[in-house]
């Protein structure tokens, strides 16, 4: 069963760092593509960081270009979003998502998510 939880939760001031991690299990983590999804209040689902975890082949939107990254770590099957220059309009929830070897930023490639965590920026 594929499970994915993420953590990294907070409240920063803008210019501020965070970094959001996911930890998942119930599938082959280095060959799957992987996503960073957020939704601000009263907006729809946004995709901000896709990995393909077999080539590190990374995607991100020009909203959050050079200031998000995102990186796994294969041994602990770990998803990371390492979030730099932190703007009030990136206050979301977020979350980790998964769904098979097609990767980037559509939300239908995706049809594993977390429950998501709270980033607030103020």
């Amino acid at each position: 069963q594929v499970q994915l939880v993420e953590s990294g939760r907070g409240l920063v001031q803008p210019g501020g760092s965070l970094r959001l991690s996911c930890s998942t299990s119930g599938f082959t983590f280095d060959d799957y593509a992987m996503g960073w999804i957020r939704q601000a209040p009263g907006k729809g689902r946004e995709g901000v960081a896709a990995i393909y975890t077999g080539s590190g082949s990374t995607y991100y939107p020009i909203s959050v270009k050079g200031r998000f990254t995102i990186s796994q770590d294969n041994a602990k099957n770990t998803l990371y979003l390492h979030m730099n220059s932190l703007k009030p309009e990136d206050t979301a929830m977020y979350y980790c998502a998964t769904g098979g070897q097609s990767c980037g930023l559509t939300l239908d490639l995706y049809n594993y998510w977390g429950q998501g965590t709270q980033v607030t920026v103020s």
